[in-house]
């Protein structure tokens, strides 16, 4: 069973101009998920999916309309209120990966927690144990560089998951993965909102999420298009 409403927006729009030409890329977008789900956003390129995750995180601030996340109105925050909010509450997972170069797998996540407050103790001990649920204890001293596609996947979301946190945004997480490392990533968010109560927010045009995800929400030129549920 899913829980509680964890984010919701009403309204938000987004538009970019170009010249004498306006995009919109959000359009009056109504959004909702629950704690303990996988909601999956689906659709075309350019129909406005991951312009629609970063308005929900707080790393873009919409036109018009509203985010409220975990009983947060985040866009009524201070710029630093909601750097912290997103610190405290908001894991993230990007196609790209986003690990520095020149840190080794448990630096990537220990680093995290850092930030997040924990003593250096803390955020090594909470490290190892994140990256072991992900299958990469053997490679904790391996820099992304010596790692493959997968591997590096992995420490993304062990770094994700580290401070379990309560909302998950995820990019495209298995465009560049293969089906195997692909149900691996999608098995351990589907474990991070069962076994965490997070809410986990994928945008993807993978179809092979769809049998993992609790509810499939369509986009279309930036407009929410529909909504498919089905029982956990």
């Amino acid at each position: 069973m899913t829980g509680t409403l964890a984010i919701s927006s009403e309204g938000l729009t987004k538009t970019y101009r170009s010249g004498g030409a306006t995009l919109t890329v959000l359009d009056h977008a109504d959004f909702a998920a629950r704690s303990g789900e996988i909601a999956l956003v689906m659709g075309p390129s350019g129909s406005g999916k991951s312009t629609l995750i970063a308005v929900l995180s707080g790393l873009l601030k919409p036109d018009a309309g509203s985010v409220n996340a975990l009983g947060v109105d985040l866009w009524r925050l201070k710029p630093s209120e909601i750097d912290r909010f997103r610190l405290d509450n908001c894991g993230f997972i990007f196609q790209g990966f986003n690990l520095f170069p020149a840190l080794t797998a448990l630096e990537q996540v220990s680093q995290v927690l850092r930030f997040a407050g924990r003593s250096p103790r803390e955020a090594r001990r909470q490290a190892e144990a994140a990256l072991d649920e992900v299958g990469m204890t053997p490679r904790l001293g391996l820099r992304p560089a010596e790692l493959s596609g997968g591997e590096k996947q992995r420490v993304a979301i062990a770094r994700a998951l580290a401070k379990k946190p309560r909302l998950i945004f995820a990019d495209e997480p298995t465009s560049a993965l293969d089906g195997e490392n692909g149900q691996r990533v999608v098995s351990l968010l589907q474990r991070a909102a069962r076994e965490h109560d997070a809410a986990v927010v994928c945008v993807t045009h993978d179809h092979r999420l769809e049998a993992w995800a609790d509810r499939v929400i369509h986009i279309d030129d930036g407009r929410i298009a529909g909504a498919e549920g089905k029982s956990p």
